[in-house]
């Protein structure tokens, strides 16, 4: 799993997924122990639409190879060329096209302390925590946290743990070693259909499908 962090988001990239970053945003990226990355930089204005916010969007088989093949014309070459502007070029079209059907693949954001605390703890203990527990770690009542949620992140508490954890869950499904009921129990989920419904509510598919399709990409 990649995380990219902004003022107003949290960005969760799983395995065969893409985050594209404009040009001049202020961001931080991390990385999971092992994860491999590959970064395609164009120059401001060859992606139409581009925005002026970090979208996650699926990398298709076209998509994928392309990033590969963008490979030959490393950021250190002394001049691009009418080959390499034309790739460039068509890669950029082929992003705009993914950008119109990105993924909600992301957590909101607040530069409020008593949020930022209370959002980095749910995440720190997805298998677990409980309501209580984060009020007690962040110094505040039950009843302020709920207000605080609703009004710097716009969706309560619980909205917030259940996107978490099926955005955590998507990077464990996509391990060979993981099935669908261990990643459900690893992201707090005691009742597999529960997992399957809100799996399916965020991301469109079941679990064993998005697991089936991630394993087939692979």
């Amino acid at each position: 799993m990649v995380e990219v962090r902004t003022e107003v988001g949290h960005y969760l990239l799983p395995p065969h997924q893409a985050a594209w970053i404009p040009a001049g945003l202020h961001h931080q990226t991390t990385l999971d122990a092992g994860a491999q990355t590959l970064a395609v930089l164009f120059e401001p204005g060859l992606v139409p639409v581009a925005g002026d916010r970090v979208r996650i969007i699926a990398v298709s088989a076209l998509l994928r190879e392309m990033m590969r093949y963008s490979g030959r014309w490393p950021m250190s070459r002394a001049e691009s060329g009418a080959e390499a502007d034309s790739f460039f070029q068509a890669l950029g079209h082929v992003v705009a096209g993914a950008l119109e059907d990105e993924m909600p693949l992301h957590l909101p954001a607040s530069d409020d302390p008593v949020v930022t605390a209370a959002t980095d703890y749910t995440r720190a203990h997805l298998s677990h925590v409980t309501v209580s527990d984060v009020t007690r770690a962040v110094g505040v009542s039950e009843r302020t946290l709920r207000r605080l949620f609703i009004t710097h992140l716009g969706m309560s508490w619980r909205s917030y743990l259940l996107r978490a954890r099926v955005l955590r869950s998507m990077a464990l499904l996509a391990q060979a070693d993981h099935s669908v009921l261990e990643a459900a129990i690893a992201v707090g989920f005691d009742d597999a259909g529960a997992f399957a419904r809100s799996f399916a509510r965020h991301c469109g598919e079941t679990p064993s499908a998005y697991k089936r399709r991630i394993t087939e990409a692979s």
